[in-house]
This record gives C-alpha cells, structure tokens and sequence, in this order.
C-alpha cells in the first residue's frame, strides 16, 4: 500500500491533507447540527457494502489502464450513487493489493468523490474553514504513518493548496511552524509570495512581507540548513516584480532589475517579457519600450518572439500602429527569431480592420506570411478575417477565403457561415 501512496502524493496530497481534516472538523458537529449528523450515519450504516464493493468490481474489471477505470468510475451514474465509507475503500484497496493500476484508480476516486464531500458540506455550512487548515497539519505530522515522508516537496504541496484555496495567512503560519524541521527551497518562497499576489495584498504590508520572507530564507538556509546562502531566483523576482507593477508601485517595479543584479540574479528573456506584458497592461509604454531598448541589451538578453509580439500588442493596442510595424522590421533585420502567428493575428490583423486600411495594410500583411514566413492560415485567423472583411463590405474577399479554407479542409464555424449567408 504504501507504493500506491507514493504513488499519488503528488497529485493528491493537498487534497488528502483537507479531506483527512474535514473527518475531525466534522466531528465537532454533532452538538451544533445534531440532525445532519444523525443522518449521515444513518445512511452510512444503511449501505450494503458488499453489494457496493460487488458492483464497483464488476465496473473495474481486469486489465484496463488507470486512467480508463478513473474514468469509467467517474462518468458511471449508478457509482456516483454509492456511499463512500472508509471500510468500501480499504476492502477496495485490499482486494486490488496485487494490481496497482486498479489501487491507484480506486484512491484516486475516492479522492474525487471527497472532494465532492467537501464541496457538498461547504454549500450547506457544515465545515468550518478556520479549523480545517489546523487539522491539516496534524496530518502533515501523521505522514509517517501512511508510509509517506515529510520533506520539503509534500510541505509544498501542503502550502501551495492552501494558497490556492486563499488561506494564505494560515498557510504563512503554518510555514512557520514547519520551517523549523522541513527545509524550505525557492519553490517554497514563491508558493507564498504567489499566494500573497492573489489576494491582491495592499502594496505597503506586501512590501514588509516580501522582505520578512527573503529575510528567512536567509537565515534559514545559513542557520538551520546549513547551506550556503541561497538568493531568491528569477522566478522569485519575476513575481515579484509583476505584483508591485499591478499594485501600481512601477518605480519600485523597475528597480526589481537592480536588485537581482545586487545580488547576482540574471534576468532571463522570460522576466523581461513578463516586465514588458505588465507595463504595457498598465500603460507604460515608455517604460516597456526603455526595458526592450536599454535594460535587455544592457542585461545582454536577446529577446525572443513573446518579446516582440507583446511590443506589437502594446503598440496596436494604444492606437500606435506604426510604432508596431517599426518593431516587425526590427525584428526581421534582428535575425534573433521569425514572427508567428500570433504576431500578426492578434494585433496587426486586427489594426488593418481597425484602421481601416484593408486594401493597403492587410495584402502586405497576408503576403508576407504566406510567401515571406511560410506561416498557414489556420481556423482563427481565417474566421477573423472573413468576419472582418464581411464587416468591412468586402464579401468577395471574404468568399474567396471561405472557399480557400474549406479546400484545405478546416471546417468553418457556424457563425461564419451564417455571417457570409447573410
């Protein structure tokens, strides 16, 4: 049993952390809503459990894969009717100790089904949230006993659910708690400060507990690891930098760079467009364009094509047309990488309709991609220039694209059809 936990921890642990929880917050039920109670056991005692095992065999049947019986146990209406008990589960498991794939599936239904549990007992407010992620450290201290470890990687699955479900306060305490025995890695830092993000945490208290937490990692890498001195990574410093940029705190954003190279941190081409996408969203255009023209070459990172395509979003989409086709020359003379499709579907495509400059932009457009890049039309782009071109009373354009794409077999949608019928 314990090769099957294994198993699943990745993809169940957070899941199982709450499930096992609930099982103690439930408990504490039965004096507020004794009736619920009663009745839930009442039905649990009412199932017949061999019957309900009988079927469940029959359904798995021998020789399937993981994933075909995962799915036959969940789309089968008559299963979804069975009462999950432990004791269905554990003579499941017992039954199916010999196959693996059959154990897997199995406790990966029972995980879905207690997520359903959860879910059904939240609707009816039969769970009490503040206790739940209290619980789901005692189970983090009982991993032993289901014959799993407790290490950095089943912390972080445990932090990060809890993140995700915006318990992020308690998943910061109970960080705290567990730092002391279970070494945090970068991976850790940024599940918090991901977490932080979010909620959308005032920018001041986010400010103080990026610092606090930077500051631990310090100090828990040098003296309770004893490792060198880890600095945060770029993946750290890229979210960073994105959360102050929306927190619109931009000047702090733009010294994120200095900071990383204080500490030797490189940026990469990933941060730099993600720096770039965040100034442009916030209408910065001279900021994003200073990071494409003078940070990135300083930092001696070329860009790439997300590079340039978000400098052609942000350009078409303040009406700066010009400024995005100067960025597609500069691109072809770069060498550095070729456009793509989203290049010119999303915002050059877009602008010729916009500007209304069909009969002289868009020809020159569709000519460079067919016969300069070699780039195929696919099924967005065919229906956005024929919606386009309808729009813009230039049917017989559109009629011939309609006919092109049905020749090369990319089935049109209903809408198109209809629009060039009308």
């Amino acid at each position: 049993m314990r090769s099957i936990h294994r198993l699943v921890v990745g993809d169940s642990f957070g899941i199982f952390c709450l499930a096992l929880a609930s099982r103690t917050s439930f408990s504490s039920l039965a004096t507020s809503h004794p009736t619920e109670v009663r009745d839930f056991w009442r039905k649990e005692q009412s199932q017949d459990l061999t019957r309900s095992v009988d079927i469940l065999t029959t359904k798995i049947g021998k020789g399937n894969s993981e994933d075909v019986i995962l799915q036959s146990l969940i789309s089968d209406g008559a299963i979804n009717v069975i009462h999950l008990s432990e004791n269905l589960i554990n003579r499941l498991l017992f039954r199916y100790k010999d196959d693996w794939k059959s154990a897997l599936a199995v406790f990966r239904w029972a995980m879905e089904k207690m997520r359903e549990i959860l879910e059904e007992m939240r609707q009816e407010s039969l769970i009490a949230l503040d206790t739940i992620w209290k619980d789901a450290v005692r189970t983090f201290d009982d991993l032993q006993f289901l014959g799993l470890e407790k290490n950095t990687e089943s912390m972080n699955v445990l932090l990060d659910t809890l993140c995700k479900e915006k318990f992020v306060e308690q998943a910061r305490e109970i960080y705290l708690e567990l730092k002391h025995y279970v070494a945090p890695n970068a991976h850790t830092f940024n599940i918090l400060i991901h977490g932080w993000c979010n909620i959308r945490l005032i920018p001041p208290l986010f400010n103080v507990i990026v610092k606090n937490i930077i500051s631990t990692w310090f100090t828990t890498f040098s003296m309770k690891c004893k490792l060198k001195i880890a600095p945060p990574n770029v993946v750290t410093y890229t979210t960073i930098m994105c959360a102050l940029a929306k927190a619109e705190k931009f000047d702090e954003a733009l010294q994120v760079v200095e900071r990383m190279n204080a500490v030797g941190c490189r940026p990469d081409t990933l941060f730099f467009n993600s720096f770039i996408y965040t100034m442009g969203r916030a209408g910065r255009i001279d900021d994003a364009t200073h990071i494409f023209k003078v940070a990135m070459p300083k930092a001696s990172v070329a860009p790439n094509t997300s590079t340039y395509n978000s400098m052609i979003s942000m350009f078409c989409y303040y009406a700066q047309k010009e400024r995005a086709f100067d960025i597609l020359k500069e691109m072809e003379k770069s060498g550095l990488c070729k456009p793509d499709i989203q290049t010119y579907y999303h915002p050059l495509i877009k602008s010729c309709f916009k500007m209304r400059k069909v009969d002289t932009w868009l020809n020159d457009i569709l000519s460079d991609m067919v016969n300069k890049y070699h780039i195929g039309l696919d099924l967005s782009t065919y229906t956005l220039l024929i919606h386009g071109l309808c729009r813009a009373d230039r049917c017989k354009w559109a009629f011939n694209l309609f006919e092109e794409m049905v020749d090369q077999d990319i089935m049109p949608r209903y809408k198109t059809c209809r629009l060039l019928l009308d």
